[in-house]
């Protein structure tokens, strides 16, 4: 597995499984059979409700801790110092785990100020190998660096074909931020499984859409964790180190890029309003 080395030096798989959506009740089953066919990132939150599922899987997978990447993410309802700090033991809890090897923000909304400071203490005390954010625009990215003492290393943003974050990227480069693609697929928005690019350049390599959706993000150095609850299409997503997208494929498929949300803004007040009303609930 091809791995990238964070800006405090950990080392995390390029590829990773997201579990995403994936109900409590199958995400043990779908997490054995990722880490099975080979995946060794697994990308939880929680806000998923399905952590302990995680833990469960990787506490009877039958591979060695140390060698498997964990994530998981603080909510909103969580924000601040002291409820993150005690969200943090629980996810550490609930995954069955000593560390978590990266603990995101998972909205930027809430004092997620304190938060931040909250894991910080917990990287400092070693429970936490690497911190960042996720939904992070540049602007808020900026802020919460230029005021803390420790870097995010990651920042997890909608990235895929139709919205490649191209300004974001420049701007998390800038800083030593390693990015990192939520929704690489756009769950299937745009007919991205059926775009006559994809499929033609695939044609070519002898891969699926898919593979070829995966592949772009790779050569752009994006950090990816695709969802299947399949495990054929797990090995499929994970089947694509073996071959690499010629420069004529790349600005191909960079002309399918709008630049644009395909699923909402951080910046509409409508959705603000909607998630932090949520998280008070």
């Amino acid at each position: 597995m091809d791995t990238i080395i964070l800006n405090n030096g950990v080392k995390m798989p390029k590829l990773g499984y997201g579990v995403y959506q994936v109900t409590s009740d199958e995400c043990e089953r779908c997490v054995r059979d990722a880490i099975e066919v080979g995946y060794r990132s697994i990308d939880t939150a929680q806000a998923y409700m399905n952590e302990e599922g995680v833990g469960r899987a990787v506490a009877n997978c039958g591979v060695n801790r140390d060698d498997l990447f964990l994530t998981t993410k603080v909510w909103i309802s969580n924000a601040g110092y002291e409820k993150a700090a005690a969200s943090i033991d629980e996810s550490l809890r609930k995954l069955n785990t000593d560390y978590i090897d990266l603990m995101l923000i998972h909205q930027p909304f809430g004092d997620y100020y304190g938060t931040y400071r909250a894991m910080t203490d917990a990287y400092k005390n070693g429970k936490l190998r690497a911190i960042g954010v996720s939904n992070f625009y540049p602007d808020r990215l900026i802020d919460l660096i230029q005021f803390n003492e420790i870097v995010p290393a990651v920042n997890q943003v909608e990235t895929h074909v139709f919205q490649q974050q191209t300004k974001a990227r420049e701007i998390m480069k800038k800083y030593g931020v390693q990015i990192e693609s939520w929704g690489p697929f756009a769950e299937g928005r745009n007919n991205l499984f059926s775009n006559e690019t994809l499929a033609g350049i695939g044609g070519k390599h002898g891969k699926s859409v898919a593979q070829v959706a995966l592949r772009y993000l790779l050569q752009l150095d994006v950090i990816v964790i695709p969802k299947s609850t399949h495990k054929e299409r797990m090995a499929e997503n994970l089947d694509v180190f073996g071959f690499a997208l010629s420069d004529e494929d790349m600005q191909a498929i960079a002309t399918l890029n709008g630049g644009e949300s395909l699923f909402f803004s951080h910046q509409d007040p409508g959705l603000v309003e909607m998630l932090t009303a949520r998280a008070k609930n």
